[in-house]
């Protein structure tokens, strides 16, 4: 068996971002050398989460619009630690930290309209994924 990782690394320019990540993935399925497994994308954050689906612009603000109803900016408890980005882990916990990507052929085997998206909700720092590619 192979196995082969990687990071990708953010600094996002907003609190709150998804950034199209798939690019990036598939070429290191082809860096690896992998021809069939799979890919797990790890978000290294627990304010950040990996979501696919559509690269659609209204669906994005969909989905942001939907987590901020959700997990609303506020007061929580979490606050009295002197943070101030509770809801940043509650959209985390929402959307997931990391999905399983099938390598077929040694090709990222993503549906038609699939994309990957690294979610940021308490950005503007340095942050990152990790990528475990393993199979034959």
């Amino acid at each position: 068996m192979k196995t082969f990782t990687d990071y990708l690394w953010f600094n996002t320019k907003k609190r709150k971002e998804l950034i199209n990540i798939t690019g990036d993935i598939a070429e290191r399925v082809a860096q690896s050398g992998v021809q069939e497994g799979l890919c797990l994308v790890s978000a290294m954050h627990i304010t950040a989460a990996i979501w696919v689906n559509d690269e659609e612009s209204g669906l994005k603000q969909d989905v942001m619009d939907w987590l901020e109803k959700l997990a609303p900016m506020g007061d929580y408890r979490h606050h009295l630690t002197g943070e101030d980005n509770a809801d940043a882990h509650l959209k985390r916990t929402l959307m997931h930290h990391q999905a399983l990507l099938p390598v077929t052929k040694g090709q990222l085997d993503l549906g038609p309209w699939e994309q990957v998206f690294y979610a940021e909700f308490d950005g503007q720092r340095r942050k990152r994924v990790v990528l475990k590619i393993l199979g034959e």
